[in-house]
């Protein structure tokens, strides 16, 4: 994303991991508030780690004095493996959120964009399972952000009533009715975003603001 970023290799179930590790200026001087890890859109259509709405939330993180760690999923980049419908995406997006959580302490927050909010919120439900399971405040999640979640085209599981959902009102890949629907037996509050697009094309300052107003929040 900048000349500072760090490219990392973990090793996951089917191989290597790839990671770009992002830190505030602040960090510098002073400990960062947390870490953010992200999730990138559909590995098959184009989905990578530097797509720019997930690079856009990215900067919203760092600007609130957060550690940004984005992952390639399987086949993407230097990212071993094959697409995997979202499942072995999920494991190893949970690995990394294990390294992440050692590296950084703090806040803890999980987001995503399109397919990759759909496999945030999935991580989010696994570490809250294991959470209740182990009594453990190491599993826990801060702040979850789901932009232009895929619910129209994977399982999406219940998320916390806090999270921040966001999509565009003319989005022609998921439909926002669908959004609604899949939010509405959950009380959960979807804001949107008029006119915008699936990949909120003329609107990325608008949802770097929406998550740095969140980030920010004691939500």
């Amino acid at each position: 994303m900048n000349t500072a970023t760090e490219y990392l290799s973990l090793q996951g179930e089917v191989g290597p991991i790839q990671i770009a590790v992002d830190r505030p200026s602040e960090a510098k001087v002073s400990p960062a508030r947390g870490v953010a890890v992200l999730a990138h859109p559909h590995p098959l259509f184009g989905g990578t780690m530097n797509n720019k709405v997930v690079t856009t939330l990215a900067r919203a993180a760092i600007a609130t004095n957060l550690v940004v760690v984005r992952l390639n999923f399987r086949g993407v980049g230097a990212s071993a493996g094959v697409f995997d419908q979202g499942r072995g995406e999920t494991t190893d997006f949970l690995q990394v959120c294990h390294w992440a959580f050692t590296q950084t302490p703090g806040l803890r927050v999980l987001g995503g964009f399109s397919f990759g909010a759909a496999v945030a919120a999935k991580a989010q439900a696994v570490l809250l399972h294991q959470k209740q399971e182990q009594d453990d405040k190491k599993q826990s999640i801060d702040k979850l952000m789901l932009f232009g979640v895929a619910v129209s085209r994977f399982p999406v599981p219940e998320v916390p009533p806090h999270t921040l959902i966001v999509h565009g009102q003319k989005d022609d890949v998921v439909p926002l009715s669908s959004v609604q629907q899949w939010a509405s037996p959950q009380n959960l509050k979807v804001v949107v975003l008029p006119n915008a697009t699936h990949f909120f094309d003329g609107h990325l300052s608008e949802v770097k603001q929406l998550a740095m107003d969140y980030l920010l929040s004691k939500e």
